[in-house]
Formats: C-alpha cells, structure tokens, sequence
C-alpha cells in the first residue's frame, strides 16, 4: 500500500535551501570579527574599533538568522549596520560580507524588488563614498561595486530558479508517482472484484442446486459439490497470489495470467449452475497480446457472472471475434436486461479494463436480454506475446 508523503511545500514558495542558517550566521560573524580586527591592525583608521564596532559587526550575520522565518528582514538588518559602520569612520575590513549574502539570499526567497532596491542603495553609497573620496581610480571602484551588486541579485535569482525547477521537477514525479500508485490499486481492485464475485457467485449457485437435489437425487449432489470445491480452491489460489503483491514480505508465486484459451472453463462453470451456454472462439490467440487476452477472459468471466445472478436467463452466447488489428468479445443472453439498475463495480470495471488497452465497452438491450460487447486493439499480427 501507498505510503503517506506528508505535507508538502507549495513550489512556489519554496525558499533557495543552501547551508544551515546557523553554520552561515557563525561563519559570517568570525569572518567579519577577526578579519576586521586583523585588518585594523594595519590600518591607520580615523576611529579605533570599540564595543559599538564589534556591535555593528555582528549586526549584519544576525539579520541572516531570518532568511528562512523572514527574508525581508535581512536586507534592511544589513544595510543599516554596514552603512553605521562605514559612516562612523572605522577600520576597513570584511564588513560588506553580510551585506553581500543579503542581497543574494534575499533575491533567492523571491523578494526580487527587495533585493533590486538594497541593491541599489548599496551601489549608490559605492559610487557616492569613492567619489567624495577623491581617488583617481573613483571610477574604477564604483563600476566594481555596482557590478558586483547586480551579480549578486542575478545569482540570487538563479539560486531561486533552479530551487523552482527542482521543486516542480519533483512534484511532477510525484504526480507520477501517485497516478502510478493509483492505477495499481485500481488493477488490484478490479482483479480482487473479478474473482471473488464470480467463485463466490458459483458457489452460491451451486450450493443451491445441492441443496435442492441433494435428497431427491444423490447422484446429482457429487458434481455440485465439486464444483464448489473446485470454485473456492481456484478462488482462494487467486485472492493468495493478489495478497502476495500487497504484501512483499510474503514469498508467493507470481499468479498465471488468464487467457483466452480459459474461456470454455468459465462456460463450463456457467453451465454447471444451470444455464445453457455455447462458445465460438474465432481468434487466433498466438497474435494477442497477454494483456488483451487477460481483459478478454474477465470480461467474459464478469458478463457470465451477471447473467448468472441478475438477469434470469437461460442461455448465453460468448463469442471472442479477431478482426484485422482490433479483437471483439461479445456475450449475448436471454435474460431480463439492465432494466433500472445501475451500473455496479463489474460494469466499471469491464469498462476501465477496455478503457485501459485503448478500446471501449457498449451494452445493447436485446429482446429479449443484453449484449456485452469489448473491443479494443490487438498486437500487431506476427508479433508473439
């Protein structure tokens, strides 16, 4: 059985993973701490760092710690610690690191504008602070720094289209998956209806038959109750086989596939309950496919069990038609019809058995009685199952 998946994360918005947040807000803080406090040493800065510059330099890895409960806390965080710490006048040093990650990891949680706009500030103090500075080479520095502030949006938002495209990737699969999983069941289904309904339908009739002829004629108690025991053994080997697949962990035999040339048991069974059966089987069964072959058999095995239980009729007629590319299966009785009734599991899934090979399944009142009739491709001729 299918296992649940849990909830899921909408694609949409889903956030760009990478590192744990603590690793990133740890390794940024030592970064920009000590390389800051090396860097100072040999710089001869307007003002010394003190307990406000280790302050600011820990501002700015601490608004990371928001990046996944809110990323839009972390731009602002970071901004307003470097621009304080470069305002105040102290040691250059690894202090645009946080600021960095910011913009990259606030373009990667999708707060595009957000990231463009921080971005920008930040290019716009780049160009602003090299140009008042009066260094020949101003130019040269702030191309730099806004160049590298619109690499850092472009890698943020490819981060977060490549996280998109992983998460639509693998709720696709699972769409998959699911549909897989759901067919399977609905196979199983259909196989578990297919025969349990048709023994136990035998069983029944034939429980009934010994039960009416047992005292007048002895004679006729031995077939009945052989065909009860040879109903519930076939009954109980397939309903075993059926179990086995949902339970891996029992080593069974994989179960024979039904086939056409199984049909006349089904007549026989049929006709052990009383009714009056014939069969043409025109079809050459070497050029069908095993899958046709095994939707054939239960649709006849379920059209057979129908008429024994609903329908009232006396005779039936099965006939298994191969025509060029396409086979026809058709069972026609003398019974009552459909009349009012709705369609049950077995017309559902006569009809998805069709379905499923590509064909189709019709029902046509007679008069008296109802036709079954399935058709649906075959393999192509010279090809063995």
């Amino acid at each position: 059985m299918p296992r649940s998946l849990g909830p899921q994360r909408i694609p949409g918005a889903r956030r760009f993973a990478g590192p744990p947040t603590s690793f990133i807000v740890i390794t940024v803080a030592v970064i920009q701490v000590v390389g800051t406090l090396l860097s100072a040493s040999h710089q001869d800065a307007p003002r010394p760092l003190d307990a406000l510059a280790i302050l600011l330099l820990l501002a700015g890895p601490a608004g990371l710690a928001f990046r996944k409960r809110a990323p839009h806390v972390m731009l602002p965080v970071a901004l307003l610690a470097t621009g304080a710490y470069v305002a105040l006048g102290y040691a250059w040093g690894p202090v645009v690191l946080s600021l960095a990650l910011s913009i990259l990891l606030t373009a990667a949680a999708g707060l595009r504008w957000q990231a463009w706009t921080g971005a920008g500030v930040a290019a716009a103090a780049v160009v602003a602070g090299t140009a008042f500075a009066g260094d020949d080479g101003w130019t040269f520095r702030a191309s730099a720094g806004v160049a590298w502030a619109v690499i850092l949006v472009l890698l943020g938002q490819g981060f977060r289209r490549r996280s998109e495209r992983f998460a639509e990737y693998r709720r696709r699969r699972e769409v998959a998956r699911k549909a897989e999983r759901d067919e399977y069941r609905l196979t199983l289904a259909r196989d578990i209806h297919d025969v349990v309904a048709h023994s136990l339908s035998m069983i029944n009739v034939q429980a009934s038959v010994a039960l009416h002829v047992g005292a007048d004629d002895p004679e006729k108690l031995r077939p009945a109750l052989e065909a009860i025991k040879a109903a519930s053994k076939e009954s109980l080997t397939e309903v075993r086989q059926l179990l086995g697949v949902l339970r891996e962990d029992v080593p069974l035999a994989p179960a024979a596939r039904p086939t056409l040339d199984r049909i006349p048991e089904l007549v026989k069974n049929a006709e052990l309950g009383g009714l009056i059966v014939s069969l043409h089987d025109d079809s050459d069964h070497q050029y069908i496919g095993p899958a046709q072959q095994e939707a054939a058999y239960r649709i006849v095995q379920e059209a057979l069990t129908n008429v024994g239980r609903h329908s009232g009729a006396r005779s039936a007629v099965v006939r298994v038609l191969q025509t060029a590319g396409a086979l026809t299966v058709t069972i026609d009785d003398d019974g009552a019809g459909l009349g009012e009734a709705l369609p049950g599991n077995g017309l559902t899934g006569m009809r998805e058995r069709a379905a499923a090979l590509g064909g189709t399944l019709t029902l046509y009142e007679l008069e008296p009685g109802l036709r079954v009739e399935a058709t649906f491709p075959t393999q192509q001729e010279g090809t063995l199952p």
